[in-house]
């Protein structure tokens, strides 16, 4: 689920329209929605408030004014290349435990010395 601080890109008829930020998520007076302000990534920026539920922000299609709208978390290459370096270095970890442990290291100079 989208939160305060991440990048979304918003589609608009189902194509990508432009990128803005999220700034602040607070209760609507209906209950379980809530009023999502949007800095809006375009020059000049702007800023919009718009009353979305939760599966709204969590990427589901809607509409305004009949012209479709959905919200897609934008995620940075350098984190994406994060969470796949610690993914790889999980599945490693796991690898190893699962085959009893670290390789053992033999010293050649321990073996000469008998």
């Amino acid at each position: 689920m989208a939160t305060i601080n991440d990048l979304v890109l918003i589609h608009v008829d189902n194509k990508p329209g432009f990128y803005a930020r999220i700034e602040e998520i607070v209760p609507d007076v209906k209950p379980g929605w809530w009023q999502v302000t949007l800095l809006v990534l375009t020059f000049p920026m702007q800023v919009f408030t718009w009353i979305l539920d939760d599966l709204q922000i969590e990427g589901a299609d809607f509409t305004m004014g009949g012209t479709p709208l959905r919200l897609e978390d934008v995620v940075s290459p350098v984190e994406l290349e994060r969470i796949e370096k610690e993914k790889a270095d999980t599945e490693r970890a796991k690898k190893v435990r699962q085959e009893g442990g670290a390789p053992k290291v033999i010293s050649l100079m321990d073996r000469r010395k008998k």
